[in-house]
Parts: C-alpha cells; structure tokens; sequence
C-alpha cells in the first residue's frame, strides 16, 4: 500500500438470520411487515414502528422485488395499524392486565407499540407462520405464541378472561369464508362476554377482484379473499350472535397531505375499506 492513511473496513450491518418460506396466504405476514416498515423509516411516519424496520432487516427476503415500494399503500398501512393501536390502548386504560388475542398474528409487532408492561398477549397462527414468529420475536411470560388456525376454537382454551379480552384480527377475515367469519365471531361473543374484537374488512369489489386473480401489480398478487363487506353493511355482523351489542367503525387519523385531507371526505362512500370494533354484551 502506498503512502497515505490507511482506508478502514466498512462498516457492515447484522447479517440477515432468517429465509422465510411461506404460502400465499402466510406470505401476507411479510407484505404488511415490509409496508408498515417502509412507513416507519420515514421522518413524517404515521406509525412509529421500529421493530418493524429491525426485522425486515434481519429478514433474508427480496422485500422491495416482490412487494414493491409503493409509499401511499404503505401510509394506508401505517394509519390501518394506528386504527387498531388506538383500540387496543382504549382497552389496555380500561383493562391494564387484560389480554390481547392478536389472530392471524403473523409478524404484527404491535405489542411493541403500545405494551403497558402488564398485558398479556397471545399470537395465533398458523403452523409455519408461529415457527417464523417464535425464532424472530421469541415468547415470554406476557408474550406468547400459539400454533393454531384461527377459525380452531382450541386457542381460546389458551385465554384467561378474567381480566378482560380483546380480539384483534387485523389482515385475517378477508382471507375467511363469510360462514367462518359469522362462526368466528358467534364463538368469541359467546366465549368472552364484556369482551371486544376488532375488524378490518375489505369492501366487495376488491374481494371479488382477489377471489377472480385481478388483484394484482407488476411484483404481487394477493391470494383470494372470500371475505367482503362494503363499509355500511357493518351493522350485519351484529346478526352474527345476541351478543354482539356495539358495532362502531374506527376511522384513520392523521396522515400526511393530500390523504389527511382526503379521508374524511371519503368517509360516506359505500364500497372502501373499514376497520369496526364489536362490543360483547357482560355475562
């Protein structure tokens, strides 16, 4: 070497520690990880989530190849998450040692985001995805993991009511048969009286695009969704059991311009995306 000083090493980041390998519909666990994540870098973010962007980079996966990185889908992500955060806080003021069921878990790090330090919470998902969510965020005596389909009633056997439950299932029924869906929410309502369970519904026209193949772009096409309700049929799923007292949808906040401008306004259109909280009438 010639004269000079010397050039250091660069500096490398953690190596990557995972390879995932997941179905179409567990696959969803990385599309919504990688949105919220892109989101999170952000200055401005909506949605402050640095668990997210710390595992998409320990993730051995061609995120933005086969998602894309598309910064409107990730915001509408980002304020999707502040939607259900918002209920799950509510509920941990009302309940602190309560329990939060997040179904169809995947790689949701919003215990991470709003954890009070004495919840409890308990993931359920599918074989594959609980294998991947045990090695990336591994369980604890408040956080736990459970390998279960969520339309299996095993996994309630897995909640201790007594100090109040909440249900959360976030990305999951649009994947479900409308029957699974009524039978879901029949069981939890009988199951956990006072409790509450959060939705988020996709309206018919993009489940019947996903069910037909159509719901696509150049990197990704979502597998089908069975599951489709335009947001003013919400007061519907009150049909679902006598126990299913409240039905009340749970709008976005915030977000950057033009969106924060734009979404109140859209708030009286029929056939786009809503988050709904049910409420479960007491014993």
């Amino acid at each position: 070497m010639t004269g000079g000083a010397e050039r250091p090493e660069p500096v490398k980041g953690p190596e990557p520690v995972e390879r995932p390998e997941l179905g179409a519909v567990p696959e969803t666990a990385l599309w919504t990880l990688w949105h919220r994540a892109v989101e999170a870098r952000r200055p401005d973010t909506v949605l402050a989530d640095p668990k997210a962007v710390e595992l998409v980079d320990r993730i051995d996966f061609p995120f933005a190849q086969r998602f894309g990185q598309n910064a409107l889908a990730a915001q509408l992500q980002g304020l999707r998450a502040a939607c259900f955060d918002r209920e799950v806080a509510d509920f941990l003021t009302r309940s602190p040692r309560g329990t939060v069921v997040g179904l169809g878990d995947g790689l949701e790090t919003q215990a991470w985001r709003v954890d009070n330090g004495r919840a409890n919470w308990l993931s359920v998902d599918l074989p594959e995805t609980a294998a991947l969510r045990e090695r990336l965020l591994p369980p604890d005596e408040r956080h736990r993991i459970l390998a279960c389909p969520a339309t299996d009633p095993r996994w309630m056997d897995a909640v201790d009511p007594a100090n109040g439950v909440l249900i959360s299932t976030e990305g999951l029924l649009m994947y479900l048969r409308p029957d699974e869906v009524r039978d879901l929410i029949a069981a939890c309502a009988e199951r956990f009286p006072g409790g509450s369970l959060v939705l988020d519904a996709v309206p018919r026209w993009i489940s019947r695009r996903a069910v037909e193949g159509k719901l696509k772009d150049r990197h990704y096409q979502a597998p089908p969704m069975p599951f489709g309700m335009d947001a003013d049929e919400r007061g519907k799923l009150a049909a679902a059991h006598p126990a299913v007292t409240d039905v009340r949808e749970v709008y976005p906040e915030g977000g950057r311009e033009p969106l924060r401008t734009l979404l109140p306004l859209v708030r009286p259109v029929r056939r786009r995306p809503s988050v709904v909280a049910l409420r479960f009438a007491d014993a």
